[in-house]
């Protein structure tokens, strides 16, 4: 087994970086967020900014995860019921999880800096003990889906 990291961009988020990590550290708080986005009303909101096919999966990933204060789960065909929980928050600066009931053991940082008072930058980086067959296969998902959680953690609307 050897490890292997995979990071995410740098995303720029337009909120103070307490605030966000106020929200993420609480995982209680993305429930709240989950619930919003399935008001028709913020859907129409987001209309300009997300093509109606990119919604709808968004609305079908978003409605089987289930979130509380240290943990977020959901159902991953064909692994089942897959869990993140945190194992380390270091305000206002970092979140770490592990996950549990996963066939590959991860790890996942959410990263926070300062760039102005109205203004933070995020990365997150995946850490994950592969062997050398099961690099090959997920390598690339992973990377992908890094990317991806950090697109959506970027775009959520932290100050509401």
């Amino acid at each position: 087994m050897a490890k292997q990291q995979f990071e995410s961009n740098v995303k720029s988020v337009p909120y103070n970086q307490t605030c966000v990590y106020g929200k993420l550290a609480d995982l209680n708080n993305l429930a709240v967020i989950q619930e919003k986005v399935q008001n028709p009303d913020f859907q129409a909101a987001l209309k300009e900014k997300v093509p109606a096919d990119k919604m709808e999966q968004i609305l079908e990933k978003l409605k089987d995860i289930k979130f509380d204060t240290d943990s977020v789960s959901c159902n991953v065909p064909p692994l089942g019921e897959v869990s993140l929980r945190i194992i380390d928050r270091e305000a206002p600066k970092c979140i770490k999880f592990e996950t549990a009931n996963s066939p590959i053991p991860l790890n996942l940082w959410i990263q926070l800096l300062p760039v102005t008072e109205q203004q933070c930058k995020m990365k997150l980086t995946v850490g994950a003990d592969l062997n050398p067959f099961i690099k090959g296969m997920v390598s690339k998902p992973l990377k992908e889906g890094v990317e991806k959680l950090a697109d959506m953690l970027a775009m959520i609307p932290y100050g509401v």
